[in-house]
């Protein structure tokens, strides 16, 4: 599995218009990317990405920690690599508009984000 970039830094939120709020209003963030008819929201921060999101149970808030994203080469080659070594999964393989992600865990539960971006030409309406 190789591994080429950190696309994003992902934080799971309860209540996106709160967090906007923050992230936007108290941290001065402007909105680089909303996608998922709102339910994503990517800010551009240097040259790296901040997303907040509220998708589902499968993702979370806890105050354990925040999950990075780790942009593979192959996605469907580091799925079967994870899953031939037993890794927990918090989220099974899915796919966006923009992306095909999976949600694994590390030997303490932590969650790391197993992303591929979709080429251009492939991608569908991310909104």
């Amino acid at each position: 599995m190789k591994i080429k970039k950190l696309p994003f830094v992902g934080i799971p939120v309860t209540q996106m218009k709160r967090a906007r709020d923050f992230y936007e209003h108290v941290l001065g963030l402007d909105i680089s990317e909303e996608m998922m008819s709102g339910k994503w929201i990517e800010y551009a921060v240097g040259e790296n990405t901040l997303a907040i999101a509220n998708v589902g149970e499968q993702w979370t808030p806890s105050d354990q920690g925040t999950a990075a994203a780790l942009e593979v080469e192959d996605f469907d080659q580091a799925i079967k690599h994870l899953k031939d070594r037993q890794v927990r999964f918090a989220a099974e393989p899915f796919e966006t508009p923009c992306c095909h992600m999976a949600v694994v865990q590390d030997p303490d539960g932590n969650k790391l984000i197993i992303h591929k971006l979709k080429p251009e030409n492939e991608k569908g309406v991310c909104t």
